[in-house]
């Protein structure tokens, strides 16, 4: 295990100047639990820095793919992604390609969404999103090879179930079949991110 990386509390990221100065690469990954807050990061980085923004969700495997191969039970586990696909497009964006246009995942629909996100090559920032950028496993090395820096997103344990839950509940889980899908699903590709926290350059704490 290589160094203990930065770690950088909620104070500091409240103010827009002091996130704008953590190092950062013109490529850009956020990585952290699911619902840990690193599409809304994301968001707030692109409103500050004018950054494009590509989510490993896009790279999901679709339902029907997943029904395939008996994984729909365990979709969002790092085998349900392309991940080969989303290493070879982060390729092409790092290379400023003139245009490269990057999937988006429909959440009313749960499915991926081609050619939905434009990438352009005079991108001064581009920020990827995913769980998983930091796994030690060869095809999601690749994914990390194409990045400068990592930021790894943590989030107090209860208060990120809670968000989990009610975004399962919003998007059509009855209560008893998020909390099932939460402990089955999220728990487990939580604790294998948290795992691999050590490898990311700054651990960013965004609980209150």
């Amino acid at each position: 295990m290589g160094p203990v990386p930065r770690r950088v509390a909620v104070p500091e990221l409240a103010d827009p100047d002091a996130l704008a100065r953590l190092p950062r690469g013109r490529m850009l990954g956020l990585t952290g639990a699911p619902g840990a807050g690193k599409s809304t990061l994301a968001a707030r980085l692109a409103a500050l820095t004018g950054a494009a923004v590509v989510a490993m969700d896009g790279f999901h495997l679709a339902d029907v793919e997943l029904r395939r191969r008996g994984l729909l039970g365990r979709k969002g586990a790092p085998e349900t992604f392309d991940a080969e696909g989303y290493a070879a497009l982060l390729a092409r964006v790092r290379l400023r390609e003139p245009l490269v246009m990057a999937p988006a995942f429909e959440r009313d629909l749960e499915q991926p969404l081609a050619g939905a996100v434009p990438v352009p090559g005079s991108a001064d920032q581009v920020v990827t999103e995913g769980s998983y950028l930091l796994l030690d496993e060869p095809r999601w090395a690749a994914v990390r090879a194409r990045l400068d820096t990592v930021w790894h997103v943590h989030l107090d344990r209860d208060l990120r179930r809670d968000r989990l839950l009610a975004r399962h509940v919003t998007f059509g889980k009855t209560p008893a079949e998020a909390r099932a899908w939460v402990e089955s699903v999220d728990d487990p590709n939580a604790e294998l991110v948290e795992s691999a926290a050590h490898r990311a350059d700054l651990v960013l704490d965004l609980t209150p």
